[in-house]
């Protein structure tokens, strides 16, 4: 029987060439001959290339012993360079023949950095091989413990980092890498309004204890209902958006001068909620009245004005609910990479959920809620302002102001945090308890009611890297606005 020739050619042996991972030698020699002639081509690289860039390993071991060299206030030359690299055949070359030879070929100073460039867009072709490569890998092994989302959440930060940073799975880094990075900061503070080395909030009182909204920190803010915690979380968020200025970088990338751009995860209220209360604070109308439409016409003019007025500003909503501590990160790096990122606010923890791993109880669930959430600060190097729920316990105190303890899940929210702050009004508990109108309990609770009324303190309980204490806040419940408290109210210092 005769087999059909659409068959036997599906036999024939198929031709397939080996695929190298893309790269530049000569780029690399290029280069390097440059650094070895003339010392200052390296500093039309150095912001970008680094020695993993390269891919070959006697490359990579040049480019550092010259950066080493270089940084020390020392020559680079093939002369130099040989005393480091020890012995070795590079194709019938000697180590100093090989230097010598990339001396002689050197390209100029002027090409130097279109060489790097090239280096360094090559090294992330290669990495990106190689994400790719792992997520095939993965769908086809399809293990029985990781889910597709979760292959698409790993994928999705790996590529997040190497677009970001160029390089991921992170590693050991130099303590004079940390001591710039330090100092840098240091620097900016010194050059941003009001001298502080994080974010502002508007809330100057709460700035000069704080010293602003660190970088990777994960700020935890707790209340009882009625406290005002979205209120307050809502405030400061959309001061630092409309304080936000950006700066055009040499490479026309835009840096954040001053305020920032803000992501607000609001997995209780809708967007529109969480506006109609940021048009009340701004416009000085009540949300109550906004609502009903019960408002006249010089109020409304002064909505539209309001949000006319927000319109540029860079605060950005994501109210969906119930979504996981990964489905969370991922967007937060998606609006990052897309938008830009200063600030990201959680409305609030205990809506999150976990992995959903069986037998897990909610405390465990808890921890890695709050274990992911200060590990995303630190990767998108952006504060992260979470907020919390106190338990019921503190109802049964006589002093009701919160502490550490009455945090749910404690545990985990209070260890991961580098700052916990309370919100607490007495004014909310001693309107609660008048008494009927006329008799003595009256006019001793009206004076009660006088000392504390419209006034808010926060409660910073932990603070990693700062003083504890309290600070007193002005607190407009009908346009739920946090504000500076005027001096002649403040109480004196204790401290």
């Amino acid at each position: 029987m005769a087999i059909p020739s659409t068959l036997t050619a599906n036999l024939e042996p198929v031709q397939q060439e080996y695929r190298v991972a893309p790269h530049n030698i000569d780029a690399e020699q290029a280069l390097l001959g440059a650094i070895l002639v003339n010392n200052d081509a390296f500093y039309r690289v150095s912001d970008f290339l680094l020695p993993e860039h390269f891919m070959e390993e006697v490359h990579r071991r040049i480019y550092e012993v010259s950066i080493t060299l270089i940084k020390a206030g020392k020559l680079a030359s093939p002369i130099t360079l040989k005393t480091y690299l020890g012995d070795a055949d590079l194709g019938g070359l000697t180590v100093g023949q090989y230097l010598a030879r990339l001396a002689a070929e050197a390209t100029t100073v002027i090409n130097s950095e279109h060489y790097g460039r090239t280096i360094y867009d090559l090294a992330l072709r290669r990495r990106l091989i190689t994400i790719g490569e792992d997520l095939v890998n993965g769908a086809y092994e399809a293990p029985v413990e990781t889910s597709p989302r979760e292959q698409i959440e790993a994928t999705e930060r790996r590529l997040y980092e190497l677009a970001e940073t160029g390089k991921y799975d992170g590693g050991f880094q130099k303590f004079s890498d940390a001591l710039t990075a330090a100092v840098d900061m240091a620097a900016k503070a010194y050059q941003r309004e009001g001298r502080l080395s994080g974010i502002a909030t508007g809330l100057s009182d709460l700035d000069a204890k704080m010293g602003g909204l660190q970088a990777s920190d994960l700020i935890i803010l707790a209340g009882r209902p009625g406290m005002g915690k979205t209120s307050l979380a809502t405030n400061i968020a959309f001061n630092i958006a409309k304080a936000y200025v950006g700066e055009k970088q040499p490479d026309g990338s835009i840096a954040t001068k001053n305020g920032g751009i803000v992501g607000f995860f609001s997995l209780e209220m809708s967007a529109e909620q969480l506006a109609t209360r940021i048009i009340a604070e701004q416009s000085g109308v009540a949300s109550y009245k906004i609502r009903r439409g019960d408002i006249r016409p010089e109020e409304f003019y002064k909505i539209t004005d309001a949000a006319r007025d927000m319109q540029t500003i860079p605060f950005y909503i994501d109210q969906t609910g119930g979504i996981s501590i990964a489905q969370l990160a991922a967007r937060a790096r998606r609006l990052k990479r897309q938008r830009g990122l200063d600030l990201l606010v959680v409305d609030y923890l205990q809506l999150l959920s976990g992995s959903s791993k069986k037998g897990e109880n909610r405390v465990q669930e808890m921890t890695e809620i709050t274990t992911g959430m200060k590990a995303l600060a630190k990767e998108l190097a952006v504060p992260i302002v979470a907020l919390s729920q106190l338990s019921r316990q503190v109802e049964a105190r006589d002093d009701k102001r919160p502490q550490l303890s009455d945090l749910r899940e404690s545990g985990s929210i209070e260890q991961d945090a580098d700052v916990v702050m309370f919100v607490f009004r007495e004014e909310y508990y001693v309107k609660n308890k008048k008494p009927r109108e006329g008799t003595e309990e009256f006019f001793t609770w009206e004076a009660e009611m006088n000392r504390v009324y419209g006034k808010a303190e926060v409660i910073l309980g932990k603070q990693r890297h700062g003083p504890t204490g309290t600070v007193e806040l002005q607190f407009d419940a009908e346009i739920t606005r946090f504000s500076n408290l005027a001096q002649g109210d403040r109480l004196p210092d204790t401290h």
